[in-house]
């Protein structure tokens, strides 16, 4: 752990909820989650702006999805495993529902959908796309299993009058 931060990020920090929450246990409401998310991306936006704010949350998804990564999904051989594997934790995990809409690994470019997003199902229509960590998630994943740099841009969200959260991610390579 870095020494000169105090909470410089670790798996450690998720803690042991058997210990720590023996009668509510490892889960929590979608409502209390983005309780957290928004307050933070408030108080954010407020001070550094909506662009830093969301390059902050995509710099945090990034770190999140490495991790994410090597604990759950691990090295797989192919695409086609690595997806399946993929799908079924971001499904235990509540995060959302993956569908990968269009692949093209040797030009580096991936067209993937999450449904039931944790981010935005169920949100107003505001306008614009709420799911910037999510770019930095599905980016960090893709660069798990193919060793290159990702761009993910979301391209419709749940707050832009879409039913689905879509993406597009390209190598940077």
């Amino acid at each position: 752990m870095d020494d000169t931060r105090a909470y410089a990020f670790t798996w450690d920090l998720l803690g042991d909820l058997q210990v720590g929450r023996p009668n509510l246990g490892p889960l929590t409401s979608v409502e209390a989650y983005r309780l957290m998310q928004f307050t933070f991306r408030d108080v954010l936006e407020s001070r550094y702006g909506e662009a830093e704010s969301d390059e902050i949350f995509r710099e945090a998804g990034r770190i999140a999805g490495e991790h994410f990564a090597q604990h759950h999904i691990g090295d797989q051989p192919g695409l086609a495993h690595f997806v399946s594997v993929l799908q079924q934790a971001l499904l235990d995990s509540g995060v959302g529902v993956l569908r990968v809409e269009a692949a093209d690994p040797d030009k580096g470019y991936f067209q993937l959908t999450v449904s039931e997003d944790l981010d935005c199902s169920g949100l107003p229509e505001l306008g614009h796309g709420v799911c910037a960590y999510d770019e930095g998630f599905i980016a960090a994943l893709l660069e798990h299993h193919t060793g290159q740099s990702y761009d993910v841009e979301e391209v419709d969200c749940w707050c832009t009058g879409d039913r689905t959260c879509r993406f597009e991610a390209r190598s940077t390579q």
